[in-house]
């Protein structure tokens, strides 16, 4: 499985960035693809995940209501909309796939990451 993770950059707070996650190399009819971020100095997080066949979607607590999550199924891509964003939002965002949930331990592979910056 190979995961390629783009749309990084830098923003000004209350902006918007659309973050892409096109994948390749198997079917993923019964996992889950998700996003996690991580910061300097913290520890990797749950941002968001989307049931590849179902459409189901969790979201952390952090980025309800500002972020979405969604899937292209002919192109095997995921995409993250990210609206609303604030500095707190900076990290290095990876995706991902794997059975599901909000664990790091419950996914199997992992994207390269890119970079997403919000500053004035």
């Amino acid at each position: 499985v190979q995961l390629q993770a783009s749309g990084g950059g830098l923003v000004r707070p209350g902006g918007s960035l659309r973050l892409s996650c096109a994948a390749a190399g198997r079917t993923f009819s019964d996992s889950d693809m998700g996003w996690f971020r991580q910061a300097p100095g913290k520890e990797r997080e749950f941002v968001a995940s989307i049931r590849w066949n179902s459409g189901r979607r969790s979201y952390a607590a952090s980025v309800l209501d500002r972020f979405s999550i969604s899937r292209d199924i002919p192109n095997n891509t995921v995409y993250l909309q990210m609206n609303s964003l604030k500095p707190e939002d900076t990290a290095v965002y990876y995706c991902a796939v794997g059975s599901g949930g909000t664990t790091v331990d419950a996914y199997e592979y992992w994207g390269q990451g890119t970079q997403v910056t919000v500053s004035s």
